[in-house]
């Protein structure tokens, strides 16, 4: 059976965002081909997430939503990018669970408790990332981490989770790829084959687009994305981000 890559792009809304008209969750699925799968969509994913008994529940209820006809089989590979932080830091957890607490404190950008290794590492490097501690998103950090918990729950590496079989998930970072010539072009050539006109889109759907095109990235060309290094801690995770979108690149 010949194997077929499925890219979908996530953003994460708040666990109850249907309150809020302005940060929903946001779906935007694509084919190994850069084709956009069906249609976006937004809404409150919240629902399928508690109704979803397994892994493949919870995919094809995705696919579902994007009015995409199903496509898991033995053959099928599905990745994941998430828009939303998907752990704290470890210096934050200690503080939480053991009263453990760092030396010194100086600036914000530096704080290990607002911010994990892989944070501190984009700041370094001309970005400026959100911590899911200061930040007001702790909702839709909480949201993705319970989705990588309930279905992708294996660490492959430093970044990447797994179900064990045919999913695989990563964060995502769609406003610091909107800086990188590589995703631009990558959207330019999806737009064009798919005759999308995103004009219409809500920010939410656009992130989740981006978010998809990072997963395509992530799965051909991952030499473009800036990867997590020896010392970067597993339980932490990894933003991967395009390596032209970092400063000095």
């Amino acid at each position: 059976m010949e194997q077929q890559t499925v890219l979908i792009g996530w953003d994460v809304g708040g666990w109850n965002c249907e309150r809020n008209r302005l940060s929903r969750d946001a779906l935007v699925i694509l084919d190994q081909d850069l084709h956009v799968m069906g249609a976006p969509w937004r809404g409150n994913l919240r629902a399928l997430i508690n109704q979803s008994l397994c892994t493949s529940d919870f995919i094809q209820g995705v696919l579902d939503h994007c009015q995409v006809e199903p496509v898991l089989s033995e053959g099928t590979e599905i990745v994941l990018a998430i828009d939303t932080p998907l752990g704290f830091s470890c210096e934050f957890l200690r503080l939480l669970t053991d009263a453990r607490a760092v030396a010194q404190v100086h600036a914000s950008a530096s704080n290990p408790y607002l911010y994990r290794f892989t944070e501190r590492f984009l700041f370094e490097r001309g970005l400026s990332p959100l911590s899911a501690v200061k930040d007001m998103i702790g909702s839709q950090a909480t949201k993705g981490m319970h989705v990588l918990a309930r279905f992708v729950p294996q660490r492959q590496r430093c970044g990447v989770w797994s179900d064990g079989e045919h999913v695989r998930a990563i964060e995502a970072y769609p406003s610091a790829a909107n800086r990188s010539v590589v995703v631009d072009e990558l959207r330019r050539r999806c737009l064009q084959q798919s005759q999308a006109d995103i004009t219409g889109w809500h920010d939410d759907e656009r992130d989740a687009l981006t978010a998809a095109l990072l997963a395509w990235l992530f799965s051909f060309k991952p030499e473009l994305l800036a990867e997590a290094p020896a010392q970067a801690p597993l339980e932490e995770g990894w933003i991967f981000v395009p390596k032209d979108a970092l400063s000095g690149s």
